[in-house]
């Protein structure tokens, strides 16, 4: 099975670089990913990093031609339900994250530990900062959501996140925990783009393996 790319900027170009770099079967990228010839989906896994209205227009091609996909955007939660649904009927594997770098990942799984651990107590208050380069379209970003979400069901609480915009600043994460006495701080910084490349190639290497509807931390943690 091939990888094809949806989406030929500065992401897709990453992940075009690193396929090659590790010779990877790659039948190449599309900015118009509906325009695919049938014959060539069907033999590929899709990796898209598009925008959420690109997503929207064309998750249902690409759940009916592509053998898999692996959607990077983030922006399209409104309709999550409605896609992994689609998916789903159409008996395709899906593989989706806010954040594909497994280090981001790794934040996740941390933050839960904590969170639950927070929440036998009390007297913590979380927070959460995102900062990232300017020319991103979404605030707060799709990672800062999760990492809200994942408090916020182990606390039971509404975590407040605060967006910057800063230059080119790749991304940088980081939840507080503070009390009266004390202050628990969790980050996690990207050098570059590739991590989030690296990790979405791995979970297009998972989505040959396996079939149906998964969060990319459910494979990169199941044993």
């Amino acid at each position: 099975m091939e990888i094809f790319i949806s989406g030929y900027g500065k992401m897709g170009r990453t992940i075009e670089k690193i396929v090659q770099q590790r010779c990877l079967p790659y039948a190449g990228w599309s900015e118009a990913v509906c325009e695919t010839p049938a014959d060539i989906a069907a033999h590929c896994v899709c990796i898209d990093f598009t925008t959420p209205d690109a997503i929207k227009a064309n998750y249902r091609f690409i759940a009916e031609n592509f053998s898999a996909a692996v959607i990077g955007t983030t922006g399209w939660g409104d309709i999550a339900d409605e896609v992994k649904a689609y998916f789903a009927k159409c008996g395709k594997t899906l593989v989706y994250a806010s954040n594909f770098s497994i280090g981001v990942n790794m934040l996740f799984a941390a933050t839960e530990y904590i969170a639950k651990i927070a929440a036998k107590f009390g007297s913590y208050k979380p927070s959460i900062e995102e900062i990232h380069h300017i020319h991103k379209l979404d605030a707060p970003s799709g990672t800062a959501k999760s990492l809200g979400a994942i408090v916020d069901s182990a606390m039971s609480c509404q975590t407040p996140i605060g967006s910057q915009r800063i230059g080119e600043v790749c991304g940088i994460h980081t939840i507080t925990w503070e009390s009266d006495c004390d202050k628990i701080v969790l980050s996690h910084e990207a050098f570059s783009r590739e991590g989030l490349a690296s990790g979405a190639i791995e979970a297009a290497l998972m989505a040959q393996k396996v079939k149906g509807v998964f969060e990319f931390k459910e494979l990169m943690f199941s044993e």
